[in-house]
Order: structure tokens, then sequence, then C-alpha cells
């Protein structure tokens, strides 16, 4: 995932402490964050997802249903903080059908330049 924001020219920030959840992926230009989360342990709904713990299974049960209502709390703190959140599941990284996805939601977030400038063109002294 990484790799492959990178090679297309989008720089990034690992894992800021300072924002709620502290995101695995931070782009401070589109003012986006992305989480890049396990399917198990966030209790997403695939085959990885829908495991069920063979021991403790009520405390596994509890463990992920805390896991989902931290990350609702700190996505809505992120968005409630003016920031677009992304989640990519651990499931379409491995299959390679995340990136698309998250490249075409980033490119369509416009970014409000502060000052437009626009560049004049040279001219050759003689």
């Amino acid at each position: 995932m990484r790799k492959a924001l990178h090679r297309l020219g989008f720089r990034f920030r690992l894992h800021a402490a300072k924002l709620p959840g502290r995101p695995d992926i931070v782009l401070p230009k589109y003012r986006a964050v992305v989480f890049v989360h396990g399917c198990f342990w966030h209790g997403h709904d695939c085959r990885h997802g829908s495991y069920a713990a063979k021991r403790n299974a009520a405390w596994w049960a509890e463990k992920i249903a805390a896991n989902r209502a931290r990350d609702a709390r700190k996505q809505h703190a992120l968005k409630e903080a003016g920031w677009a959140v992304f989640v990519v599941w651990e499931c379409n990284v491995a299959g390679g059908r995340a990136i698309g996805p998250l490249v075409r939601a980033l490119r369509g977030i416009v970014a409000e330049p502060a000052e437009h400038q626009v560049a004049q063109p040279r001219t050759r002294e003689r």
C-alpha cells in the first residue's frame, strides 16, 4: 500500500501520534488519513473477519466489539477535526483491490490552494 502510494506521487507520514487513533498513513497535503485494518482484529465481514475463536469466544467477541467501537470514536473525532478518513481492509490489500479506489478518492479531494501563483513566461534578454 505504502509503496504504491509513494510510486504514484503521494507523500505521507506514518502513525501520527498527535492524531486520534494514530492513523497508519497520514496525507497532510490532502488532509486525509488511511487506516489499514486487520480483518480479524476489527471484525470485517469477510472470511478472515468472521473467523470464530475456539477458545475464550466470549472474550474475543467483546474484544473485537470494543475495537470496532474505538475505531468509530476515533474516526468520528478525525472527521470532526476536518480530516477525510479512509479504511482499507487487510483482505483488499492482499488482493491488490484497495489501491485503485483509494487513489481515486484521494484525487477527488480538492485542496484549496492558499495562494494562486501563475508562472510568468521566461523572456530572453538580449
